[in-house]
């Protein structure tokens, strides 16, 4: 099954383009505008083995608000639409990673639900040149139109760099075991409902 899925997204904001495939080798191309963007999207390819060819502009004269937000729109869409109904997934997956002094926990379930739960305290207002409160915006607006339910909590840490790039390889290996095709389920949708739409 080749999961796989191209979106892109045009407004008088921004422009967005997003290719993914979820059985991947951690191949990434991205270029956002956003030097720490761009370090945390090829940080959640690698580790969690998705090829991702992100290709964003946006009005960041005004401020790089707009180009986050669309880029997690985008992204989230097309891992929604890679997924499709959801067969065969494990479905649920966590992560605990360290990142030098920082230590996150993310945990993901792929049920349906668009919602994010983030714990990311940051010392300071920005992380290179991204206003850190967009690393939690970018959880809960991927989380939202990729239909994830994703908590995520720091547990430790000093360094903001250090502590958000443990935030995203923990939810890079939860969602990569989330995603990841269980040989048991075989073409069953993982829900007692039958669906997850």
């Amino acid at each position: 099954m080749a999961r796989r899925a191209e979106v892109e997204r045009r407004t008088g904001e921004t422009d967005v383009r997003v290719e993914l495939a979820v059985e991947g080798s951690g191949a990434s191309e991205v270029r956002t505008g956003i030097g720490f963007l761009d370090h945390m999207l090829n940080t959640l390819a690698r580790h969690g083995l998705f090829d991702l060819t992100v290709e964003a502009s946006g009005d960041l004269e005004v401020d790089e608000h707009h180009t986050v937000e669309d880029v997690a729109i985008v992204l989230g869409r097309a891992f929604n639409e890679a997924l499709g109904e959801r067969r065969g997934i494990r479905r649920m997956g966590h992560a605990v990673v360290p990142m030098d002094e920082a230590l996150a926990l993310v945990a993901v379930d792929c049920g349906g639900r668009g919602q994010a739960f983030v714990e990311a305290p940051f010392t300071y207002s920005r992380i290179g040149d991204l206003g850190a409160d967009l690393v939690s915006h970018f959880i809960e607006t991927l989380a939202r139109e990729a239909r994830l339910t994703i908590h995520a909590r720091l547990l430790a840490g000093e360094n903001d760099h250090h502590r958000a790039e443990a935030i995203f390889k923990a939810l890079a290996r939860a969602m990569d075991d989330a995603t990841s095709l269980d040989p048991r389920r075989a073409d069953v949708i993982p829900s007692t409902k039958g669906t997850l739409e």
